[in-house]
């Protein structure tokens, strides 16, 4: 039973699945940190002098009230971002990557075209025209 754990943890797709999400945590953080201290003073510049941010509140009265637009835009901000890093650091060159794998081994393997089933049948009835005539020949030179 230990056997089978230590050959599951030491597999490369668990270490390389690891090293994913301590570098995907540790760009969270700094994602988070650009939206906070540059998009969110920006996105509060736009909205006026309110502390608050971005957006109105229902009940004027009420804080928990209050619909936060710069929130919603800083969510899309790091979203955006996260999306761009991740396809042009990890998606982007693995496709080049497979493309490059797939052109190689189309260079190592040329595939043969199939030959059409009425041309095969073809070079069968030569074939066995060439025999029959070969065969004619030698009966004609034994006689």
């Amino acid at each position: 039973m230990l056997k089978g754990f230590k050959d599951f943890v030491l597999r490369g797709n668990i270490i390389e699945l690891s090293i994913a999400v301590v570098i995907g945590t540790a760009f969270t953080a700094l994602v988070a940190a650009f939206t906070t201290n540059i998009v969110n003073p920006v996105v509060a510049a736009a909205g006026g002098v309110n502390a608050e941010g971005l957006g109105f509140a229902i009940w004027p009265d009420n804080p928990k009230t209050f619909v936060n637009f710069g929130a919603v835009i800083t969510a899309m901000v790091t979203f955006i971002i996260t999306a761009a890093v991740v396809y042009f650091i990890f998606v982007a060159p693995m496709n080049k990557i497979n493309e490059l794998t797939k052109r190689r081994a189309a260079i190592a393997e040329p595939e043969e075209e199939p030959i059409p089933a009425d041309t095969a049948l073809l070079v069968e009835i030569r074939d066995l025209l060439t025999e029959l005539a070969a065969a004619n020949k030698q009966s004609d030179n034994v006689r």
